[in-house]
């Protein structure tokens, strides 16, 4: 009996700290009145950082004002990138980070994720005229192929995975990174079927490689600060979004 009594205290001891971590992230927002929210700016359609007017743009700073509405307080974007996401969530340098960032085992070892609100993988974009030639990644694995990356995130770390004896070459800039498909110094890049269906459109001499049919399975969410509370809330409010229609609204304003 006494066994029994320490393992119910403790339960309820463990429940009680649970709760009480659970109510901080979102506490914290409210009384602060902020809600930080992480941008690489350098993935369209979701966040593009505008270098003339230093403002971010895309789906995700909509939804993110959005949330901040929902909330009652003001929305702070705060710059971070691909190699860092994970370091500046984890030194809490924001509460959210928004930015299509792919739902992965290790990101989901310090963080958590919202519901996922799209399904992705990976895909090639290459120029028009060479669809054929990389098809599978058999074709695209062979010397002389040369393979464009974008440094730090799930694109560098598929193609380090899978990719032996083409040349893969990392690119500092996700947003001019596509201008070097084009102008011929790679041949290819991959990444999520989402973005090479916007940058086909932006740039016509390329085109995705069957955007419908990606190399792997990916879902897109939101990264949230370990807090089970702050979780429940972000996903009753996607829900909401996506049930009331906003969240379609502003999807097809950005991508369709």
């Amino acid at each position: 009996m006494r066994r029994f009594l320490m393992a119910a205290a403790t339960a309820v001891l463990s429940l009680t700290a649970i709760q009480t971590f659970a109510a901080d992230r979102l506490e914290t927002v409210l009384e602060q009145k902020v809600l930080r929210v992480g941008m690489t700016g350098d993935f369209k359609p979701f966040t593009y950082l505008n270098p003339e007017t230093k403002q971010f743009e895309g789906m995700d700073v909509e939804l993110a004002q959005s949330l901040g509405k929902a909330l009652g307080v003001e929305v702070k974007f705060v710059h971070t990138s691909w190699p860092n996401l994970m370091a500046d969530l984890t030194a809490d340098k924001f509460d959210i980070g928004m930015s299509g960032i792919s739902v992965n085992l290790e990101r989901q070892k310090k963080a958590l994720f919202s519901t996922a609100f799209m399904v992705s993988g990976k895909t090639p974009i290459t120029k028009c005229e060479n669809v054929a030639k990389f098809q599978t990644l058999e074709q695209i694995d062979k010397p002389g192929v040369k393979l464009v990356v974008n440094p730090g995130g799930t694109n560098e770390r598929f193609a380090r995975a899978n990719i032996k004896n083409a040349e893969i070459t990392v690119y500092n800039d996700n947003v001019t990174i596509f201008d070097q498909i084009v102008t011929g110094k790679a041949d290819l890049m991959i990444t999520d079927a989402i973005e090479t269906m916007l940058q086909q459109k932006l740039r016509p001499a390329l085109c995705a490689v069957h955007p419908e049919e990606p190399f792997n399975y990916a879902e897109i969410a939101y990264l949230l600060q370990p807090d089970l509370r702050w979780k429940a809330y972000v996903d009753q409010w996607l829900h909401l979004a996506i049930k009331s229609k906003e969240y379609e609204a502003v999807y097809n304003k950005w991508l369709k």
